[in-house]
């Protein structure tokens, strides 16, 4: 049974830094990806990374502050998120996909997590 689990998330002060996980069971993927919603807001891409040798893809509202890596011997992925606005809150989301295609788009990825907050304050 596919399971992601994300982890991480937090109240956080605006201009620090939190690193999300999200665990991964029961499949290996080709991509996984990271999506966030804010309230009042449709899911957005973030960032993804793909295949073996892990290609990065970015968001530009992200690009230069966020972090997307991937540690196959535990099959998890991580966000290192840095210099965090206000506008970075938002609920994260894990997803993943045997796929490798259509990376930055909802309907690329087949599986999804539970979700985790990461709220930044002013």
């Amino acid at each position: 049974q596919v399971q992601l689990v994300e982890s991480g998330g937090e109240l956080v002060q605006a201009g620090g830094s939190l690193r999300l996980s999200c665990a991964a069971s029961g499949r290996t993927f080709s991509k996984m990806g990271w999506f966030r919603q804010a309230t009042a807001k449709g899911r957005e891409f973030v960032a993804a990374i793909r295949g073996t040798i892990g290609a990065t893809y970015y968001a530009d509202s992200v690009k230069g502050r966020f972090t997307i890596s991937r540690d196959n011997t535990k099959n998890t992925m991580y966000l290192e998120m840095n210099s965090l606005k206000p506008e970075d809150t938002a609920i994260y989301y894990c997803a993943a996909d045997l796929d490798y295609s259509d990376l930055r788009v909802l309907a690329g990825y087949d599986y999804w997590g539970q979700g985790t907050q990461v709220t930044v304050s002013s």
